[in-house]
């Protein structure tokens, strides 16, 4: 069998590893099958590109993976009409984020044949042997799949229970050359980064959170190693964001991977998503020096009420005691706000602003953005339950269609004193970051010419 797998463009002028995808390559290139990728993404190919090359080339398969973001759902849409329209079209499957939560409306808005539903990488060796041997699909657990306009959703399958035995991706198959050049905080200009992962899910139950995954499950240290050695070899990889929902999911776990990096002598730079609850000054320490330069902390909002209702876990007092140590110990930390969860008002907001202000060091540009109840959270099925909206059709076709707008109004403010209150608070941030940016770049400049800074490389 042949099989065409389709980044899509994000429009991106630099584009992220697409990771999801390269472990499903890497699965199918397993199992004996021809695997191509339509990197829609570094080329900026128009959607017709795509048919045209459905056109050009017999394949047997072709698949699309998309997250729950308004921009994917339609991509997502235009890719489909661009698969449909082929003469050739394929068996078309889609999976990811997106479609996992909501498959049968997937299925019917595409007019995909399957969708695969949650984790990929066990359920395509069935599912493809079933095709290449052109069984029925009834059996095969974690797909949807849609005879005319009859739509059968299969029970879910189990979550791998040890995901090193998962290859690692097929980054070969992908240009590593373009995928290098992600910016992420702190990277120098000679930097070349990649994103990877140290584990699958997370411990916690935030409101307005989709979670795939049920629980943690780490990957073990020595294959962990074992992969950032390959990517510093052959790619020339010296930055790794770890891209896991929470990597740290605990002390230990933190401290176990922290201290193997050292061991290790990766000499490397990293990022993480992280949690304030362990964010300990020791913790902290041992971080930075085996290469950690951010960590992107879900903070989510400012007010011990608001968090109680996100069933955040966390605590005013926590996050501010958290976010000192992390500045203390050298690591640049990544402020999530949001606004809008459950009775929020313009006093939580005002929170939040004044948090982000007292703290934020610079090294991004951080505003605030209203909470979305995406499908597949506690937050979109109470939106349901009380009439804020339909369905998935209302959610992505009515509801969902900026992620800077409001999708649906959980506050007792009107919908434009809301996105009054959202333009002034974001006004104040992002003018705060160009002072900052325009006060480093004249203290450069009285350093040049005062101090005659031969380092300086130019005003770029």
């Amino acid at each position: 069998m042949k099989i065409l797998l389709v980044v899509y463009d994000n429009d991106s002028y630099i584009s992220e590893f697409p990771i999801g995808l390269a472990y499903i390559a890497s699965i199918l290139l397993r199992e004996g099958y021809e695997v191509d990728v339509f990197n829609q993404d570094i080329h900026h190919y128009p959607d017709e590109e795509l048919t045209r090359r459905l056109d050009a080339e017999k394949y047997d398969v072709v698949g699309i993976s998309v997250i729950a973001g308004y921009y994917q759902y339609r991509k997502l849409l235009k890719l489909s009409e661009a698969v449909n329209r082929s003469k050739n079209r394929p068996v078309y499957i889609i999976g990811g984020h997106g479609p996992s939560p909501e498959p049968e409306y997937f299925l019917k808005k595409t007019q995909a044949d399957i969708a695969v539903i949650g984790e990929g990488e066990e359920t395509v060796v069935e599912l493809f042997q079933a095709l290449a041997q052109k069984r029925g699909l009834a059996g095969i657990l974690g797909i949807a799949y849609r005879e005319g306009d009859t739509v059968t959703v299969n029970q879910r399958r189990p979550l791998i229970v040890d995901i090193d035995t998962i290859p690692l991706p097929a980054y070969h198959k992908f240009p590593m050359e373009c995928y290098r050049l992600a910016r992420y905080p702190h990277s120098s200009r000679s930097d070349f980064g990649i994103s990877m992962l140290s584990g699958r899910g997370c411990t916690f139950l935030c409101n307005f959170c989709y979670r795939m995954d049920k629980g943690f499950r780490p990957r073990k240290v020595e294959p962990l190693i074992e992969e950032i050695k390959m990517l510093k070899k052959d790619f020339g990889i010296t930055y790794i964001a770890f891209y896991d929902e929470l990597l740290m999911s605990s002390v230990e776990r933190t401290e176990e991977l922290s201290e193997a990096f050292l061991k290790a002598n990766l000499n490397i730079k990293w990022n993480c998503n992280g949690r304030l609850n362990y964010a300990e000054p020791e913790l902290l320490k041992l971080m930075k020096k085996s290469g950690c330069v951010f960590i992107n902390y879900g903070i989510e909002a400012m007010d011990d009420e608001t968090l109680k209702v996100m069933k955040k876990g966390l605590t005013t007092k926590q996050i501010i005691k958290g976010i000192e140590a992390t500045l203390a110990a050298g690591i640049s930390p990544g402020f999530n706000i949001i606004f809008g969860n459950i009775n929020e008002d313009r006093e939580t907001l005002r929170k939040g602003v004044e948090f982000l202000l007292k703290y934020d060091d610079g090294a991004q540009l951080r505003t605030i953005r209203p909470v979305t109840p995406y499908p597949g959270s506690p937050l979109y099925y109470h939106a349901i339950k009380e009439g804020f909206m339909k369905n998935c059709e209302d959610f992505y076709e009515n509801k969902h269609i900026n992620s800077d707008l409001l999708a649906i109004n959980f506050t007792k403010l009107s919908d434009d004193d809301f996105h009054m209150a959202l333009m002034e608070a974001n006004s104040t941030l992002v003018k705060n970051y160009y002072e900052k940016m325009t006060i480093n770049i004249l203290e450069q400049t009285k350093n040049l010419y005062v101090k005659k800074d031969a380092t300086f490389r130019g005003f770029r």
